[in-house]
């Protein structure tokens, strides 16, 4: 579990705010975050019109998109409702695409995004790539 402050903020609001995020590590990628679903505001969030997708590790995911003030934002994050084995963990959990959102912190660090629109890692000054998601990537 991360011990640094998670935030996410998107239309002036804060829709996670949490100590107890997991960060779960893929090859080829930066971290990715999850946050336990006691810790992000849902009241502004509601299942996305993209279908879902698959992993081939951790299983089915569900999207999710923000409506802020009329304006909706499409698949900022994911989860998985029912991962699989040895995924359990992630249950519920919540992913957020930091280029999706307005900003997404690590403890102080503004999080940068990561490359191209399917993956959601969090690059800090903590990470170095390369990471998948620039073009010519998706091969490795």
């Amino acid at each position: 579990a991360s011990r640094l402050p998670v935030r996410v903020e998107l239309g002036g609001r804060v829709l996670v705010a949490s100590t107890r995020a997991l960060r779960v590590l893929e090859t080829s990628h930066p971290p990715t975050i999850y946050v336990p679903p006691d810790d992000v505001d849902f009241t502004c969030l509601v299942d996305s019109r993209a279908r879902g997708t698959w992993c081939e590790f951790k299983g089915a995911a569900r999207y999710l998109d923000a409506l802020i003030d009329g304006r909706r934002v499409a698949e900022i994050g994911w989860s998985y409702p029912a991962p699989a084995p040895g995924y359990e963990a992630l249950r519920d959990h919540v992913a957020f695409y930091p280029g999706r959102v307005d900003a997404a912190w690590l403890g102080d660090e503004r999080v940068q995004a990561q490359a191209g629109d399917f993956y959601g890692g969090w690059i800090t000054s903590e990470v170095s790539g390369p990471f998948k998601g620039a073009r010519g990537t998706l091969g490795w």
